[in-house]
């Protein structure tokens, strides 16, 4: 197995953004978060993108909440860090300020279907995400972007959320039902007035009346932003093929966690996206190797009730030394699976991390 070499990574020049991946909760944003603040500490300008809603990141960085805009995190020695969580509401209205008219952007954002979409359509979280990368980008005020991509069911969402979200905004469907709203000519309302008729008929009876009229009149005012949002997408996901772009998976010695991590190695390989390895967090600390697990547990048996504390400590011992042994055999069948990919192993730790002091020891254990 390769190890990985988290401090070069995080120093090199070239590398303008890591993009940590993987399924939801194996520890994608304290991992990003201790990069984060490592790759500061080396002396690099940072800015750490979460989509963790809680509050515990703010606070293990020093700062009351996260928001949609960057803050700085105080006392950082070396270079800089600033944190932000992803609001991808805001962000959606931003984009929507910024390519219509006062009037039109009005229109839009008071539109219910809109606000619907905003904030509950399936991938707008994940393409949000990347668009606040472009962003922050673009204001060119850090060396370094660490984006902690969002929780779901597949860690492959994020990566086709802004082609599915684009497709679905310039779409056929949505455009048929924005058809009367939009208006039709003479011979077009000859030709397809009654067909979309009774289109339109049936999906208020599906949708209700209110709900259509929503749509027809968001698509009317966001007309002028469709044909560029598809283009819009697709930009958005070439970033992720940037030459300065890293990819980080990150899983955790389980079966399902390093299944998703491997189906996404494989992607990013399809995808010609450049990756840089595996962090595998919670891995099992074991003190005293050379005992065994056969060997602690016979002597707890053999103790008994003689010394309950010391016999309990053995079984302790061996339950650790079997979750090892399993967690290692999880770990070759991906290693031997995907040889080239190397590999930074975390150990778990007894709490969670509260504070910059606990960030700094997972980014130390990273690069250890």
């Amino acid at each position: 197995m390769t190890t990985l070499d988290v401090d070069a990574l995080l120093d090199d020049p070239a590398v303008g953004v890591i993009v940590c991946c993987g399924s939801g909760g194996v520890g994608k944003t304290t991992t990003a978060a201790a990069l984060a603040l490592r790759a500061a500490q080396r002396g690099r300008t940072v800015c750490v993108l979460t989509i963790d809603p809680a509050r515990r990141l703010a606070q293990s960085m020093g700062l009351t909440e996260l928001d949609n805009t960057p803050r700085p995190v105080p006392d950082i020695e070396g270079g800089s860090l600033s944190a932000m969580m992803l609001d991808m509401k805001r962000t959606f209205d931003e984009i929507v300020e910024a390519h219509a008219e006062p009037e039109r952007a009005a229109a839009i954002l008071e539109n219910p279907f809109y606000q619907a979409l905003s904030s509950s359509f399936a991938g707008t979280q994940e393409y949000m995400a990347m668009e606040k990368l472009g962003q922050l980008r673009q204001l060119g005020q850090w060396d370094l972007i660490v984006v902690d991509t969002p929780p779901s069911r597949s860690a492959l969402d994020f990566l086709d959320a802004p082609k599915r979200l684009g497709s679905f905004l310039d779409g056929r469907l949505i455009r048929v039902l924005a058809a009367p709203a939009r208006g039709a000519g003479r011979v077009s309302a000859r030709v397809l007035g009654a067909g979309i008729g009774l289109f339109t008929g049936a999906m208020s009876k599906i949708l209700g009346g209110q709900v259509l009229r929503d749509v027809q009149l968001f698509v009317t005012s966001f007309d002028a932003l469709f044909g560029g949002f598809r283009e819009r997408a697709e930009q958005t996901y070439a970033q992720l093929q940037a030459p300065d772009t890293r990819f980080l998976v990150v899983a955790a010695p389980e079966p399902d966690a390093l299944r998703e991590a491997s189906y996404f190695v494989q992607r990013l390989e399809t995808e010609r996206m450049p990756l840089a390895g595996l962090v595998l967090n919670r891995v099992q600390d074991v003190r005293l190797p050379e005992l065994s697990a056969a060997t602690a547990r016979a002597g707890s048996e053999r103790l008994g009730d003689d010394d309950v504390l010391v016999a309990e400590l053995l079984r302790l011992h061996a339950d650790r030394m079997d979750s090892a042994a399993r967690q290692e055999r999880l770990t070759r069948s991906f290693t031997g699976a995907h040889p080239r990919v190397p590999v930074a192993s975390v150990i778990a730790l007894a709490d969670d991390v509260h504070d910059l002091d606990g960030l700094q020891t997972i980014g130390d254990l990273l690069a250890r």
